[in-house]
């Protein structure tokens, strides 16, 4: 099942597909690790959804709700 990341709920589980953003945005988040086929578990998530806190490469991330949002994720079921 696909999803953004932006969508995702505590505790579930992905594989990033693809990343949907251009020029500065998708650069920081290459350069944060966030590329295709790299699992991302949701940590937590703020009360109005940003920003989202996930587990990425065996580190903690923070994502601002727009980064999320550029961000396909293949959701483990």
């Amino acid at each position: 099942m696909e999803k953004l990341l932006s969508e995702m709920k505590p505790l579930e589980e992905g594989i990033v597909k693809k990343i949907k953003a251009e020029g500065k945005i998708k650069r920081r988040l290459y350069d944060m690790g966030v590329t295709p086929g790299v699992n991302i578990v949701i940590k937590k998530l703020a009360p109005l959804g940003d920003p989202v806190e996930v587990t990425i490469r065996g580190y903690e991330l923070t994502l601002r709700k727009t980064e999320a949002e550029c961000v396909e994720m293949e959701v483990k079921a």
